[in-house]
């Protein structure tokens, strides 16, 4: 992940913390994980890297997997294949997580856990066959995806909670847009 902001990263590792806790979810490695996805995505060139041929922002699983199926055909490394099944694990998670409604609305929901889960599969699977350390890591991320998206979905609930008759996605990047204004992240 790119380099965060401390100060917004901190922000995140608390509310993780605290959700993920109340919950009994995921160990300090996964939270510090979410933690820092979060503050990676807070950046929406981030959260959508990929760009359809028409220069569109790719911005659901299905057209990530096409769009990282064509560029596996120009880069077919494992370290390009790994990335690849990170950012979908990790797109999943955050979306899932953080905007469940807006993935349950697109009918989408289980398959967004089920490629999460297969996604961070594939990583850890990949980190072995590297010899990298971290493995069992995205392993616990594929066992309890849907817990840990669970707890994000709890914390957007209970901590991010939109006015009544706003769009939850709307409210959660009008947060972030005042984070960033109030000196919480630099991005």
């Amino acid at each position: 992940m790119q380099k965060c902001t401390p100060r917004l990263h901190d922000f995140f590792l608390t509310m993780a913390r605290k959700s993920f806790g109340e919950l009994g979810v995921g160990d300090e490695a996964i939270v510090g994980y979410v933690a820092s996805l979060m503050t990676d995505f807070a950046r929406t060139d981030r959260l959508y890297t990929l760009r359809n041929a028409d220069g569109h922002s790719v911005d659901s699983v299905v057209q990530i997997l096409i769009e990282n199926d064509k560029a596996s055909d120009d880069d077919p490394s494992i370290e390009c294949t790994r990335e690849a099944r990170r950012y979908v694990g990790d797109y999943a998670l955050f979306m899932s997580g953080l905007f469940r409604t807006h993935v349950e609305q697109h009918g989408s929901l289980e398959y967004y856990l089920e490629e999460g889960r297969r996604s961070y599969w594939k990583v850890s699977e990949l980190d072995l066959t590297m010899y990298r350390t971290g493995f069992l890591m995205f392993q616990q991320l594929s066992t309890n995806f849907e817990y840990y998206s669970g707890a994000l979905d709890y914390m957007r609930k209970a901590y991010f909670a939109p006015q009544p008759g706003q769009s939850p996605f709307d409210q959660f990047l009008l947060e972030v847009e005042g984070w960033v204004a109030t000196g919480l992240s630099d991005n």
